[in-house]
């Protein structure tokens, strides 16, 4: 995963949702178990991911191993963005 991604993905989840502080929010930290986001959390960062990055997230890949810790995020992403060249 490029640094400019990571870098959207986690101002993204900082500003959204932290409200600028990322002081706690570790590349590992759950952001759904650490109450960071929540179901319709999850929805806006879908969105956010889907209009960034030009991909389609389909329902059964809604599971926190893609979605709840920035380095799942990323890996995710890089999967779905390998997929599509």
């Amino acid at each position: 995963m490029s640094t400019t991604n990571n870098y959207q993905i986690r101002q993204f989840i900082t500003i959204t949702f932290l409200f600028g502080d990322d002081s706690k929010l570790q590349n590992d930290t759950s952001l759904t178990a650490n109450g960071i986001i929540d179901s319709t959390g999850i929805l806006e960062l879908i969105s956010f991911l889907e209009q960034t990055y030009q991909i389609k997230i389909h329902d059964e890949e809604l599971i926190p191993e893609n979605l709840d810790t920035l380095n799942n995020i990323s890996r995710f992403l890089e999967r779905k963005l390998s997929c599509a060249e």
